[in-house]
């Protein structure tokens, strides 16, 4: 059950990295990214690549505590709007990570970064609950909505522990249900979607 649902979010997460502008069952691109908060003015010096498939539930990289020389790890990061606003707040000195699941959204970001000129920042493939770095390596990560995506939340919790240095932080947002969800819901026909839809 575990795999099947790892398999299905990856499926509709590389959808979107393919087909962006396309209907989906939850709200993607620009338009979603400036009702959450991100300014208008920064998704202007984004690459397209990485605002057209944004998927997130906050602002995170916005409100996160970043300085210049942090070592970043973004994960879940998706396209790499996160990746590519926390790589300009840390500076050349500095250093952002992305971490997915999606080949198709990493490969988005990577043709994001590129064309951002992003030259302190990579991308790798790989889960949440098995992270490709050493203990205390990283100063600062961000975790825009992948919680309720992934069933193996201790684990999760337990790599970011592992991972993130004495004294750093970590900074994420995620939807909470305050009532069970029917089937309907469970089973959404696509269709666009509002931030008062989003927030309901």
């Amino acid at each position: 059950m575990r795999e099947e649902l790892r398999e299905a979010v990856c499926a509709a997460y590389s959808d979107v990295a393919a087909n962006p502008r396309q209907p989906h069952p939850f709200p993607v691109g620009r338009v979603f990214a400036a009702e959450l908060g991100y300014p208008p003015s920064l998704l202007d010096h984004i690459p397209e690549p990485a605002v057209d498939a944004f998927t997130g539930v906050s602002n995170v990289s916005v409100f996160a505590a970043l300085t210049a020389g942090d070592t970043v790890l973004d994960l879940g990061c998706g396209a790499g709007l996160d990746v590519l606003i926390a790589s300009r707040r840390v500076g050349a000195a500095g250093s952002v990570y992305g971490v997915d699941f999606s080949l198709a959204m990493l490969g988005r970001a990577r043709l994001a970064a590129q064309a951002a000129a992003a030259r302190n920042t990579a991308f790798l493939a790989a889960g949440g609950e098995c992270l490709p770095f050493a203990a205390g390596s990283v100063t600062v990560a961000l975790v825009n909505g992948i919680f309720n995506l992934n069933p193996a939340r201790a684990a999760i919790f337990g790599e970011l522990a592992r991972v993130v240095r004495p004294g750093g932080a970590v900074f994420g947002a995620e939807l909470v249900l305050r009532e069970s969800l029917d089937h309907q819901a469970l089973n959404p026909e696509p269709q666009p979607f509002s931030r008062a839809d989003w927030f309901a």
